[in-house]
């Protein structure tokens, strides 16, 4: 069936005392040139001026919760409450660029077969300097950003398929999270963004970076420190035992082990820094987590429709898969018969 031309867009904030950046972000919302746009702004809990701020925005819905439900709870609960086709999730520390949701509504609808849509991400104090053009994972089951500090110099001005959308812009098929399901909230903070990636490729959904679709990105004011090197070094770990397939584990094991064994060395070797602390308690607590994320595997494995050759592509660089490839020619599972956004 033929996608809808405008479908309805939901953009859903999840904001935690974040009345400082807000203005700049709710305001760029208001100059996109997309019409049918619907904004969330889920707080967790905050306690500056976020929900007064939010009074001199009427046309935005603001979902006021008694207690943080971290990053993966505010963005899931924002995805339940919208009532757009297509989903984008927005970190409050940004801009947008007008155009951004306009282009992210054309590559959805001239590429049924895309579950999500990557946006250019650049900084915002150095709107030349990329943060990413897309995410993408390594054979040892880490994730990176694509084109992170460099300039950007027309390098990454086509579409391509990557592996992943950062999650302080990813927009989703709302078609493709009814299939798969939402964001982990076990991860609370931190790789759900990849975590999903995982289960739409493995599915047989694309994601597609988009070059037109721009945001300036705040990087790290809405996060880091302590409570980022935690969550980043449990969710490595949650991230490969649920997703890995077992013959690319039967491959790459040793890239596995040794990529988790030099995180461990750096914090070790870090051990004075708080930060490093702090990963060493997320790396022993993504341990003790693994029977958990063991039982959550069984499902996501189960539906698998893309062959390694696929997965690999993607893994190595340049870290994306030109549009104009066929099917046959990647082993991916194709998806033309989408009925819609």
């Amino acid at each position: 069936m033929k996608a809808e031309a405008n479908p309805r867009v939901s953009i859903i904030i999840p904001n935690w005392n974040g009345a400082h950046h807000l203005p700049v972000c709710l305001d760029s919302l208001r100059r996109q040139t997309y019409a049918d746009i619907e904004v969330l702004v889920v707080d967790n809990a905050s306690q500056d001026r976020s929900l007064a701020l939010l009074h001199d925005y009427p046309e935005i819905r603001v979902l006021a919760q008694s207690t943080n439900l971290g990053f993966t709870g505010a963005c899931n609960m924002g995805l339940r409450a919208a009532s757009g086709a297509l989903r984008i999730l927005l970190n409050n520390d940004t801009e947008a660029h007008p155009n951004w949701v306009t282009a992210i509504v054309k590559a959805f609808v001239d590429h049924p077969e895309a579950g999500i849509i990557a946006s250019k991400m650049l900084l915002f104090d150095r709107r030349d300097t990329l943060h990413t053009a897309g995410d993408y994972v390594t054979p040892d089951g880490l994730a990176h950003n694509r084109g992170v500090w460099c300039p950007d110099a027309g390098q990454y001005n086509r579409r391509a398929y990557v592996f992943s959308a950062c999650g302080g812009s990813a927009a989703y098929r709302g078609t493709m999270l009814d299939e798969i399901g939402l964001l982990d909230e076990d991860f609370f903070f931190s790789f759900e963004d990849v975590d999903l990636a995982w289960r739409a490729q493995l599915s047989g959904w694309r994601c597609l970076f988009e070059p037109d679709a721009i945001i300036y990105h705040k990087l790290k004011a809405s996060g880091g420190g302590t409570t980022a090197s935690f969550y980043d070094g449990r969710n490595r770990i949650y991230t490969v035992v649920k997703n890995y397939p077992g013959d690319m584990w039967e491959a790459h094991w040793r890239a596995i082990v040794g990529g988790q064994w030099a995180l461990v060395k750096a914090a070790v070797a870090a051990w004075r820094g708080t930060e490093a602390r702090a990963t060493l308690r997320g790396i022993a607590a993504g341990i003790l987590g693994i029977p958990r994320m063991l039982r959550k595997r069984r499902a996501i494995q189960a539906r698998r429709t893309v062959d390694r050759l696929y997965l690999e592509r993607l893994m190595h660089p340049p870290y994306e898969i030109p549009v104009r490839a066929s099917d046959d020619s990647i082993g991916a599972h194709h998806r033309p018969d989408s009925d819609g956004p």
